[in-house]
């Protein structure tokens, strides 16, 4: 969104104000204003007009418009309604020297997650892509991966719904008090970088939102089904703006994925490429391994797929 629609959408927010009033303010044309109230009509903003001038009524849009205005962190917004993968359009920005965009959509036709395993992203969701250029190690990267486990977890928390986070990175709601969940959001991240530095660094994010999950696979949940409907770009905003707080404090990361974690307490088994193991999950690195209390001892695990297991 360009700066002088910002500030037009800004001037309404605030109460009526005159076309002329806006004009000279702004030091544009009341041709240029009426434009620019034209344009924001056409991306869905409420904009009412009466005696005392224009005001803005309400934003229920959801496109990189409307997230944008009003959203507290550093993001542009790509906005699609419908898109393969918003991680592979990410991937495209990327290349292209892009930093800093939320590649958003309405709806993924080929979303995938972790391990090129499928993922349903159906209309309602919350599909969102975010490109960051960090000055950062490759060892790092993994907590960019908790940051956004914990931004997604925060909305969906302010929202209502009960979310925890299951190592390393799936938002999930607690079923019981045997460590037994329903996922309510993945994240997937993926990098390109050198031996010392992280050239860019794609964080994806889908969170089940406006869905039924009887239409989601096996053992998902959606903020529909635990809280009600929410206003996704309020959703997504507060997702953003988590992600930003957390990427630029990274020492404040893993003290917040401990608050949220499922995982810690819980006997887990560990499927990684040198075998599985099997123990009890007590904490995480500061790099955000998992640390496992095996029968042979403490195992760190950097990267697996995590069970969850029942108590013996």
């Amino acid at each position: 969104m360009n700066e002088t629609r910002r500030a037009i959408l800004e001037a309404l927010a605030e109460g009526p104000v005159s076309g002329p009033a806006l004009a000279d303010e702004l030091d544009i044309s009341r041709a240029a204003v009426w434009k620019h109230i034209d344009g924001l009509r056409e991306a869905d903003f409420e904009i009412e007009s009466g005696s005392s001038g224009y005001e803005l009524a309400g934003v229920d849009a959801y496109n990189a418009p409307a997230i944008e205005f009003g959203l507290e962190a550093p993001f542009s917004i790509e906005y699609h309604d419908s898109v393969g993968s918003t991680n592979d359009r990410a991937r495209e920005l990327a290349t292209d020297g892009a930093t800093d965009v939320a590649v958003v959509a309405d709806e993924q036709t080929g979303g995938r997650g972790r391990l090129e395993r499928e993922w349903s992203a159906p209309a309602g969701g919350v599909w969102v892509s975010i490109v960051t250029r960090p000055t950062i190690t490759p060892a790092e990267a993994p907590l960019y991966t908790l940051a956004a486990s914990v931004a997604a977890a925060t909305a969906a928390r302010e929202a209502g719904v009960d979310a925890r986070i299951k190592w390393p990175n799936d938002v999930v709601v607690p079923v019981g008090d045997d460590g037994a969940y329903r996922k309510l959001a993945g994240i997937l991240t993926e990098m390109e970088g050198q031996t010392d530095r992280v050239d860019w660094l794609v964080a994806g994010i889908g969170v089940n939102a406006n869905l039924d999950s009887d239409g989601l696979p096996e053992g998902a949940t959606s903020v529909r089904d635990e809280a009600g409907d929410v206003d996704r770009r309020h959703f997504v905003q507060r997702l953003l703006e988590e992600f930003d707080r957390y990427r630029t404090d990274l020492e404040s990361v893993v003290p917040a994925w401990r608050e949220l974690a499922l995982t810690l307490g819980q006997r887990v088994r560990v499927d990684r490429p040198a075998g599985e193991i099997v123990g009890e999950a007590i904490d995480v690195t500061e790099s955000g391994a998992l640390v496992v209390e095996t029968d042979d001892g403490r195992v760190t695990v950097s990267a697996g797929d995590c069970e969850h297991l029942r108590p013996v």
